[in-house]
């Protein structure tokens, strides 16, 4: 069963498995966008998991690549460019044409639109020892949007957890992990004393009934990603998962309510 910690006050301490639609709805509408957010809203998530980068004037925008092509209009690094000119992209045309003209938004206007009513899991895309200044801005929008019992900061870098820590250390941290990364200082399970997580975030195939064990043990949450499955997600409920990620917030909706 989840994890019952009843003196908590951040909102992902639920006592049951929380439905977060990972980069929003995006398996219906752009990924981490305004409307993809306010979808899965609407299908009955309680939150979504986001991606925050920085631009280079040091404002926070959500999307998940590094390289822009990947999802808009535009070429080159997000922390390359101004949010002017991140503004005169396209995120909506490359996923539909119904979605043309979407923007890439901001964490403070995600925050203004969505704020009271859904959970954020925010990742902290960064893959450098040093962050720039990324925690330090999700975090003074967090305070002061007052969101910090509706949000919690991951991250596959255990620095810029450690640095999200020294920063805020009463804003909940999971450490995210999955067996194959890229960065030798990310494979290293043994550097998540770096973090000092609070969570623990494994994709979903690497869950088992004895990791959701071990983490409750020490105090720590176990939210996974991104399952799409419902026999999956019928089987990470059953074992004890906090949360699941999934870019079908509807059929983890139905999932859940059949196994209430």
């Amino acid at each position: 069963m989840p994890l019952n910690a009843p003196h908590q006050t951040n909102l992902f301490y639920a006592n049951r498995t929380l439905n977060l639609g990972h980069r929003g709805a995006s398996h219906y509408a752009p990924e981490n966008t305004l409307p993809a957010f306010r979808l899965a809203a609407e299908m009955g998530a309680d939150g979504v998991e986001l991606d925050a980068q920085l631009t280079k004037d040091g404002h926070i925008v959500v999307i998940h690549e590094v390289e822009l092509s990947h999802t808009t209009n535009g070429s080159g690094l997000v922390t390359d460019k101004t949010l002017a000119e991140l503004r005169d992209l396209d995120a909506g045309a490359s996923f539909s044409a119904e979605f043309a003209g979407t923007p890439i938004p901001t964490l403070e206007e995600v925050f203004a639109s969505l704020g009271p009513v859904l959970l954020f899991n925010i990742e902290l895309k960064v893959w450098t020892y040093n962050d720039h200044g990324l925690a330090a801005e999700v975090i003074r929008l967090i305070e002061d949007f007052n969101m910090q019992d509706r949000v919690i900061l991951s991250s596959f870098n255990p620095f810029a957890l450690k640095r999200a820590y020294q920063v805020n250390p009463k804003i909940k941290r999971g450490f995210l992990w999955r067996p194959k990364l890229p960065f030798f200082f990310i494979r290293r399970k043994w550097l998540r004393f770096l973090a000092h997580e609070d969570m623990y975030h494994p994709d979903w195939e690497s869950v088992t009934p004895a990791l959701i064990e071990k983490e409750h043990r020490r105090g720590h949450l176990l939210n996974t990603w991104t399952c799409d499955d419902p026999a999956e997600m019928r089987r990470l409920i059953k074992m004890g998962v906090d949360s699941i990620m999934t870019n079908q917030p509807d059929v983890l909706k139905q999932v859940l309510d059949e196994t209430a």
